[in-house]
């Protein structure tokens, strides 16, 4: 998989979470393109938007609430609009002498017009009142710099009644009371199987801190009026990350506390056993694309060659196709039409023109023998393909009897042990933006579950972005969580050269790290979100990248430089396989446990095995389920890295 970042049908973009646009679609005949990945986590708004024209018409000068001592203007533009919704922006400037640590843009709609989502900014309402505020990595502002945040809408009322952080949008009226300054870090104390307590140093205001707002996971749980909290209903063995922010009495909020991670006890750090039939194996997980026969001539056999079949637990089969809110297949000729001579087919016989189920299907059938303890699941969506999911939320039940016929299809229900969904991004924005509803993740899973019955896998795919209002906090992936086996956290394609200046940085770093470009886009971040969301570790697999993703124009050897593009790539620009990047340019430092290098202009961040190695050892720290990889055809001929990812496991 590459993260919503390139998981996708990656052709272009690897299947990744918490990035850049990805892919081209899949024929019946073979295909020479670079495989899809997940597009980067920034990607917010559809292709197809970005065509439209912007009318003169379509700018509005309101303001929004300036901070502190110092001033602040905002700009609304409206930046396309199609009929039955709009695109909108709000830009926010200060005008001051002092830099902001925080924003807050304010303004009413007429009745019959409201934002459906938003990037970039956490957007409430009430009533026909709304509010944006800065999400925790776009909060400060230095005098004279801009910022700028999006939504999508319905309705053709404009904005009136602008205000930015409580004065007037045109930058005229400057608050008179400062924000308040950042609480002390939380302390846990009195901590139990299901609960603890918070306290933390108050915080200081000129003119008196009104109330705190508590922060579990990077979600609002509380607001209380003194430096504590209890906390209660955690689950035992679990792992939670809590912050606090302070609101002075015309409710401006100021900079976040640090952050506190604290376990609950009665858990254990043995990863539960995914497998009955192999006891003591955690979830070692490896995507198989489907167009990998093409152009990278990457085969089921390879599996068997490199040593790697004996060395994972499962296989997620990429990918189907969602449309017409069925689930379809993805290309027809390299699943089941393609046939093998008996030197390249993994049970040594030759396939006849004539046979029902040739192609990858049959090979997998032919691996499954040969490794009965081998589970292989059909995984559908990707990058490319998950504009289908929003139809398919609207009659869960039909989408997911759909499902089950194509997966169970008498030529190949010996095949699969499962089904995988890759959405990206419920109810937010991928290669196109989901406004299907906060519930219709846990909708489709729960039809899924109920269809496929407990004899099945039901797993799914899900974005890594542990930032405040981000990915993970618009959608239900907690009450999704009771009906899949397992999750694979999309924890890699954070950063790349979608950002084509840079700065240069790695792009899927366990930790986060002084520089790092944007809060809570790192693997504890996101897994610390999902666990303080109520999702236990044991549903939780980490995501480990095949590749790199790397820039050009580099002068700088650490993290944190400038750029002035891409990365040549043999495939696609800014994304290359480990196998290739181990020779032509070996790894010369680490940084938040993932290694990087810089070789002539080039800089590069991909996992070694010895950076798996690290990130495997922090799976059984946190009581993980295991890991998976996107995906095999990256990895060396003797399956380097796939081994690595089974010692660190074992």
């Amino acid at each position: 998989m590459v993260s919503g970042h390139p998981h996708g049908r990656r052709r272009s973009h690897p299947h990744a979470a918490a990035g850049p646009t990805a892919a081209t679609d899949l024929g019946g005949a073979p295909l020479s393109t670079a495989p899809p990945r997940r597009a980067p986590l920034l990607r917010r708004v559809a292709a197809a938007l970005a065509v439209l024209t912007l009318p003169l018409a379509g700018l509005v000068a309101i303001a929004g609430p300036a901070e502190a001592a110092a001033s602040a203007s905002a700009t609304y533009t409206k930046v396309s609009d199609w009929g039955s919704g709009f695109e909108g922006k709000w830009t926010v400037k200060n005008t001051g002498t002092t830099t902001l640590s925080s924003w807050t843009v304010e303004w009413d709609y007429p009745s019959g017009t409201a934002v459906t989502s938003a990037w970039d900014a956490t957007v409430t309402s009430s009533g026909t009142h709304w509010t944006g505020k800065n999400v925790g990595w776009n909060g400060s502002l230095a005098p004279g710099a801009t910022v700028s945040f999006g939504f999508n809408g319905t309705g053709s009322g404009a904005p009136t009644g602008c205000k930015v952080n409580g004065g007037s949008c045109d930058g005229t009226t400057t608050p008179t009371d400062n924000p308040p300054g950042a609480p002390g870090t939380p302390t846990a104390s009195g901590v139990t199987d299901t609960g603890l307590t918070l306290g933390w140093a108050a915080a200081t205001d000129d003119k008196g801190v009104k109330n705190y707002d508590v922060y579990r996971g990077g979600a609002k749980i509380a607001t209380v009026t003194t430096p504590s909290y209890t906390d209660s209903g955690l689950t035992k063995g679990t792992t939670y990350g809590y912050t606090v922010t302070a609101r002075d009495t015309i409710d401006q909020t100021g900079p976040s506390s640090g952050a506190l991670s604290v376990t609950t006890t009665g858990g254990t750090t043995t990863p539960p056993d995914p497998d009955p039939g192999n006891p003591g194996s955690a979830v070692k997980l490896g995507y198989f694309t489907d167009w990998g026969v093409y152009q990278r001539n990457y085969h089921v056999k390879n599996l068997v060659t490199s040593g790697s079949a004996a060395k994972i637990t499962h296989i997620n089969y990429a990918f189907g196709n969602v449309q017409g809110g069925k689930c379809t297949i993805g290309d027809a000729y390299a699943d089941y039409q393609k046939t093998y001579d008996a030197s390249s087919s993994v049970s040594g016989t030759a396939d006849t023109w004539d046979q029902p189920v040739a192609g990858n299907f049959n090979q997998l059938r032919q691996l499954k023998k040969k490794y009965p303890n081998i589970k292989v699941l059909y995984s559908f969506g990707g990058w490319t393909w998950s504009g289908g999911f929003g139809q398919a939320a609207a009659n869960p039940a039909a989408f997911a009897q759909s499902c089950y016929d194509l997966v169970e299809d008498p030529r190949w229900a010996d095949v699969f042990d499962g089904i995988d969904i890759d959405w990206e991004y419920p109810n937010a924005c991928g290669l196109s933006c989901d406004t299907s509803g906060a519930a219709s993740l846990k909708n489709v899973l729960s039809a899924l579950r109920t269809k496929f019955g407990s004899s099945n896998l039901v797993t799914a795919a899900i974005s890594a972005d542990g930032s405040n209002g981000g990915k993970l906090d618009l959608a239900d992936y907690a009450g999704a969580a009771q009906y899949v086996d397992f999750y694979n956290v999309m924890t890699y394609d954070f950063f790349g050269a979608w950002d084509a200046k840079g700065p240069t940085a790695p792009h899927s770093p366990l930790t986060s790290y002084t520089g790092i470009p944007i809060s809570g886009f790192n693997s504890e971040a996101a897994i610390t979100k999902l666990k303080g969301k109520g999702i236990a570790g044991s549903k939780l697999n980490l995501g480990i990248g095949f590749y790199g993703r790397g820039w050009t124009g580099v002068t700088q050897a650490a993290p944190g430089g400038t750029a002035t593009g891409p990365a040549p790539g043999t495939y696609e620009q800014g994304i290359e396989d480990y196998k290739v990047l181990k020779n032509t340019c070996p790894a010369t430092g680490t940084i938040a446990g993932t290694a990087y290098a810089k070789c002539g202009s080039n800089w590069w961040s991909y996992d070694t095995p010895a950076t798996i190695a690290g990130k495997t050892a922090w799976v059984k720290q946190q009581g993980l389920r295991g890991a998976f990889f996107w995906e095999f055809s990256g990895d060396t001929t003797n399956g380097e890295l796939a081994s690595a990812v089974h010692a660190g496991l074992q």
